[in-house]
């Protein structure tokens, strides 16, 4: 094994800034607007102080839990990221083998470079699939059952993303909408013009839903035998909404800060919500 491999996260980041192309690199890791919620996201962490106690039996440390009830060696799951194969030609099979190798749960994005069926075949795990609602409501329905009949365990359900985040670094660099083979034939990605700045914006633009609501929860719940987990919420209000419509679970989220801008870290309203 090579003796120089990576120690922590960012010096991940900084070879995947030489190893990608500018425009995938910024998607990857950019945010909205001022990018304030992007960074808060990290900086929150460094707010947090530990109050260590000693003299305490640590020779065993037991980390494991429990998510619906699927068991897990620690509280870390793979969460739902698009696009894979900007990063690795395998995509988002690579990263079901090693959410896997670690006994880990992944969340599949619905923008997934890899069909749902493929990243199911691939290796023998427990899996979620995160749900966008798009305003031709048979095209969410038909990748719930292509989901649900390829042995995922629950929906997530994303709801911050009424219309997509003003990405910066995506208008700059008229972002190119990666392939999306699980909409092939459901829905059409071409004549998506980048002279106005990304073709990704304009793709959410066109296809998601604005009106979506907590009524769709229960629309969801119609179609659907699977949990159903609320993906964006940040007060305890919403938090509330999502058991009353009668979600499985919530998952607290700003999208990464790639949505809305000052909206506040994740870490900061946990305690909350």
């Amino acid at each position: 094994m090579e003796n120089n491999l990576p120690v922590n996260v960012r010096e991940y980041q900084e070879l995947a800034k030489k190893a990608l192309s500018k425009m995938h690199y910024d998607y990857i890791n950019g945010g909205a607007e001022d990018e304030h919620t992007l960074r808060d996201n990290i900086a929150a962490y460094g707010r947090i102080l530990l109050r260590p106690r000693v003299l305490v039996d640590v020779s065993n440390i037991d980390m494991s839990t429990s998510l619906l009830g699927y068991n897990m060696p620690s509280p870390i799951i793979v969460a739902p990221t698009g696009s894979h194969k900007v990063a690795n030609p395998e995509g988002e099979v690579a990263t079901a083998k090693a959410a896997a190798s670690c006994n880990s749960l992944m969340v599949l994005s619905f923008s997934s470079n890899c069909r749902i069926e493929e990243v199911a075949a691939s290796c023998d795990a427990i899996r979620f699939y995160q749900l966008y609602v798009f305003k031709k409501r048979a095209v969410s329905a038909t990748l719930v059952r292509r989901a649900e009949s390829s042995g995922f365990k629950a929906i997530v359900l994303t709801v911050d993303n009424p219309m997509l985040g003003r990405r910066e670094r995506d208008i700059r660099n008229k972002m190119v909408a990666p392939d999306k083979p699980n909409l092939e034939g459901l829905i059409s990605l071409e004549n998506l013009d980048t002279t106005d700045g990304s073709q990704l914006a304009k793709y959410v633009r066109d296809t998601m839903d604005p009106s979506l609501s907590w009524k769709d929860v229960e629309w969801l719940k119609s179609i659907t035998s699977l949990p159903i987990l609320v993906k964006g919420i940040l007060t305890a209000e919403d938090a509330r909404k999502a058991v009353e419509a009668g979600a499985a679970g919530v998952i607290v989220s700003n999208h990464g800060g790639r949505q809305l801008d000052y909206a506040p870290a994740t870490i900061s309203v946990l305690e909350e919500v």
